[in-house]
This record gives C-alpha cells, structure tokens and sequence, in this order.
C-alpha cells in the first residue's frame, strides 16, 4: 500500500487519483478527511503528524512533502519505518543544487533539511525537485475573479512552470517502479514563460483580454504574501528578481520518466479556467 501526505494539495490529490485510476492501495492522509473530498477507492485517514498511530500499518511506500512532519519530520520518518514503509518519495524543491543554490534561502533551508532528514531515516529514498509550479498563478486568482487585471511583480521573470499532475506522473512511477531508490529527480515545464506569457494563457482560457500590470516590489511583496514573514518574502522577491532575463533550467525528465512530455502552461491553464472566473 502507497501513503500520501498532503493527499488534499495539489500534487497529493493528483498522486491519489492516479493511485486509484490505476487499482493501487492507496491510503490518503489528512487532518480532515470530512472534507478532503478524495477519490472513492481511497482509504482517507485523519492524519496527526504528532501522533502518527497505526496510519502507517501496512504501507510499504510513502509520498512526503516537507510540512507533513509538523515540525518533526524525523519522528514521522522513525515511526513510518518501525511500521514496515521501506521507501519514502519526498516533494523537495528545484532551490537544492539548482543554478541558483543559495543555502541562506529560506525555502533552501526547509527543502535540504528535509532531504538530509530522509537520508537519515534509514528508509530507500526518491528526492523530486521541480522548480516553478503551475499552480503559483493561483495567486492572481483572487484578482482575476474581480477584473481583468493582474497586479504583480516582474513581468519578465523567466520561469518554465510544471503541471501538478506531471509530478504526481513521476511520483507514482518512483513509488511502483524499480530503480528510484536515490535517486533525484529535477522536474520543471516544457518551455519557458514570463509572467505576461502565464496571463496571456490564461486569458485564452478564459476567454478574455487579460493585462499584466507591473508594481514595484517593495509595494507588491505585502500584497501579495500578506501572511508570509517580511524576510521570507524578501528572500522570495529576491529570487524571482534573478530570474528575469535569464533563461530557466528545463528538463525532460517527466518524458524520461512517465513517457508522456511535460504539459504545457496552456494546457495548465485549460484544466483550471475555472479557478479564474469572475464570480
């Protein structure tokens, strides 16, 4: 049986319905399975990363994101492999060992503690590592259900975004197949974009004439981070500032792995119209 934490996110809930598209046990943890709104043939589970219980029972294969260890992540690991889990797929983040590996950086701090975490559980291990999600546009969302203009910054930032559900591809290929086991595995899009490229698809999706406006950092970083602290935004303003006019890593490795290429934006876009209408 395959584990998934984080099973109502966005990769997670991507992992469980391919799980169970496929006719694999799958057991979906979450702190809400009322809500978590998953698959039929799932096992849903409340999950409580303080107290892990019995959840783990069973599970020989387990797919981790960072935060699922709530603060401790070695506990977590310690009690999946006393239960019989062999192999652990940890969501990790392209900031580890990219072009731009930057140790100080808060996502590279929870990322690589993380990975140095796994690696010493004792469990077989499979590091993903994308770099821009797909689903980073939802930011714009909230204004996007209010007009046809975006507030952002750095409208030519470079990035290649990646598709949930390519990752999840990957994921369930690193846990149901052989040959994974320490591996790292960077994932990213097939091409690159720029933020006026994102809202342009997503405007074609929508079917609507959409416009990027561009805003100073200092005046966006507030706004569009409200409840992140002022250092990580910081940190993150000072990332996506080193992405405009350069081009973003790209890789085939959704293609090497699942034997499908990586999806466009477009096509991002076409699966979550939706997310965007004005309301």
């Amino acid at each position: 049986m395959i584990a998934v934490t984080g099973a109502t996110g966005n990769v997670g809930r991507a992992l469980v319905e391919r799980l169970v598209a496929a006719g694999e046990p799958v057991r979906a943890l979450t702190r809400d399975p009322e809500r978590a709104d998953l698959p039929g043939g799932a096992e849903v589970v409340r999950f409580r990363p303080d107290d892990p219980g019995a959840v783990f029972d069973g599970v020989t294969g387990l797919f981790l994101y960072v935060q699922a260890g709530g603060g401790d992540l070695p506990g977590l690991l310690a009690a999946a492999r006393e239960a019989g889990v062999r192999h652990v797929v940890l969501l990790s983040s392209g900031i580890v060992g990219g072009s731009a590996d930057d140790e100080s950086h808060p996502i590279h701090v929870m990322h690589a503690t993380a990975e140095r975490q796994v690696r010493d559980s004792g469990l077989t291990w499979t590091f993903l590592r994308p770099n821009a999600f797909a689903t980073n546009s939802l930011q714009w969302a909230p204004q996007l259900r209010e007009g046809d203009t975006v507030r952002g910054v750095f409208a030519d930032m470079l990035t290649a975004p990646i598709h949930e559900d390519d990752i999840a591809a990957v994921a369930e290929r690193a846990l149901l197949d052989d040959g994974h086991e320490g591996a790292v595995h960077r994932l990213t899009g097939p091409e690159a974009t720029t933020n006026t490229d994102l809202i342009a698809a997503i405007g074609r999706a929508t079917g609507r004439e959409l416009t990027f406006v561009e805003v100073s950092p200092e005046q966006a970083g507030p706004e569009l981070f409200p409840q992140a602290p002022p250092e990580f935004v910081q940190a993150l303003l000072e990332s996506f500032a080193a992405t405009v006019g350069v081009d973003p890593e790209i890789t085939d490795t959704v293609e090497k792995i699942t034997g499908t290429p990586a999806r466009v934006f477009e096509r991002w876009a076409e699966d979550h119209a939706a997310d965007f209408q004005k309301g």
